[in-house]
């Protein structure tokens, strides 16, 4: 330390020793070893497991679903009856059902039935929404109280409709005769009877659709109600011109899954018949193609005819879904441009 001092006083470089550096040569690693089958064991794990995991959907989904309805539309080529051997026909039993009255009965009863249904449920259930938007008191109870009709039972709920409309006794009438109106045949009569069960699917489904709504206009930025109200745009105003175009998208899912489950109708109209409930009242007069499906089947045993029916009305959700697709494809053009 010293020297290094001295040295630096006067005036002379100090030298100090070089640093060791590392050897550039480097040792040869050995080659790696073959991987074992413990390596081969994992890579097969990381590549199976996927594959394990979504296998048992693939397999329910297989036996329980596309093995029905590949079953069904074979069926539906051949005259079946309940205990006996398939017989090729064909087309016949469409075009059979082509020439039937009952099978454009049930048709007609299925359309005004879902539109009696779907429409005033919808707009109940927009406007339930609009109002369960709002910071109100006991929002959280009145959200929950909504959804407790589609959580109670289909039967439960039909029948006590059913005692409700009922010709002789019921509720619905007392309270018409109180007004002044003369006593409804609600099970006998085609209009009457379809309004009714248009009530029973309303009262079920339209907080459930409402819900639904409400989850949607809660994703509408708060940006363009403010915007809006600065405008001077009233509530009213606002739902149409704010609410109702960010929320499309959605009015038009629940229509399309409301016209879905309208076309499948089975449980209220046979409930609400009673003994009739399979043949949909004495005339027909309610009868979807539900009813008429499982009528064909299991009543006269016509398990072709049946199946054609299913196959029909797959034909008709599939067509209502790619309609849905188209319109939806026009929405996205049109806020595109």
């Amino acid at each position: 330390m010293a020297t290094s001092v001295r040295a630096a006083a006067d005036g002379t470089p100090s030298h100090s020793p070089p640093s060791p550096t590392p050897s550039t040569s480097r040792k040869p690693q050995p080659n790696p070893a073959p991987a074992g089958w413990r390596s081969r064991l994992y890579r097969w794990d990381l590549k199976a497991t996927p594959y394990a995991f979504v296998a048992p959907f693939f397999l329910c989904f297989a036996a329980f679903g596309l093995f029905p309805l590949i079953y069904t539309g074979w069926l539906s080529l051949h005259r079946v009856e309940l205990g006996g051997e398939p017989e090729w026909r064909g087309f016949d039993n469409y075009t059979g059902l082509w020439d039937s009255d009952f099978f454009w009965n049930a048709l007609a009863n299925t359309f005004t039935i879902g539109v009696i249904s779907t429409v005033p449920q919808l707009l109940m259930a927009l406007g339930l929404a609009h109002l369960l938007n709002y910071k109100l008191r006991g929002r959280g109870f009145f959200r929950v109280a909504v959804l407790a009709p589609y959580a109670t039972s289909i039967a439960a709920a039909t029948l006590v409709f059913a005692q409700l409309f009922n010709s002789d006794y019921g509720l619905i009438n007392t309270v018409l005769g109180w007004v002044g109106f003369d006593p409804v045949s609600w099970e006998s009569s085609k209009w009457p009877a379809q309004i009714a069960i248009s009530v029973i699917v309303t009262w079920r489904w339209t907080g459930y659709n409402a819900l639904i709504y409400l989850a949607a206009m809660q994703a509408v930025p708060q940006d363009l109600y403010e915007a809006a109200a600065l405008d001077g745009a009233s509530r009213w105003r606002q739902f149409i011109s704010v609410t109702i175009p960010s929320i499309r998208p959605t009015i038009l899912f629940t229509i399309v899954v409301s016209t879905i489950g309208a076309t499948q109708l089975f449980g209220e109209p046979m409930l609400f018949g009673g003994s009739l409930g399979v043949s949909g009242g004495s005339g027909n007069q309610f009868q979807t193609l539900s009813l008429l499906m499982y009528e064909k089947g299991w009543v006269t045993g016509a398990l072709g005819q049946a199946s054609a029916i299913a196959w029909v009305m797959l034909l008709l959700l599939l067509l209502i879904g790619g309609l849905r697709l188209l319109l939806a494809r026009a929405n996205r053009k049109k806020l595109g441009a």
